[in-house]
């Protein structure tokens, strides 16, 4: 069992940054590719970003491509999901999820934190 913590969300203005953490509670998670979804209040779950197991994969989802950069220290035991040029749309609760593969569905992740508000004004 990994347990998931997230954190460093809060409230920005439109065209400012935030900087999410994921960390496990007990176990490494090196084994493990880490995703980062939201889900906005009415709104499906949906895919943000993806890192492979030894870092060297990403995917992004189009809305954040180019603004959001995922990254992970295997030695620290953290994913990072660096948010830049933020947008009203990208308010939501984010998550960070633990799987087998760096992939985009929902399904192939195990292991899921409890999530942080992100609130972009604008």
């Amino acid at each position: 069992q990994v347990q998931l913590v997230e954190s460093g969300g809060g409230l920005v203005q439109a065209g400012g940054s935030l900087r999410l953490s994921c960390a496990p509670s007990r176990r490494t998670f090196s084994p493990y590719a880490m995703g980062w979804f939201r889900q906005a209040p009415g709104k499906e779950r949906e895919f943000v970003a993806a890192i492979s197991r030894n870092g060297g994969i990403t995917y992004f989802a189009d809305s954040v491509k180019g603004r959001f950069t995922i990254s992970r220290d295997n030695a620290k035991n953290t994913v990072s999901l660096q948010m830049n040029s933020l947008k009203p749309e990208d308010t939501a609760v984010y998550y960070c999820a633990a799987g087998p593969a760096a992939v985009t569905t929902m399904r192939a992740y195990e292991y899921w934190g409890q999530g942080t508000q992100v609130t972009v004004s604008s």
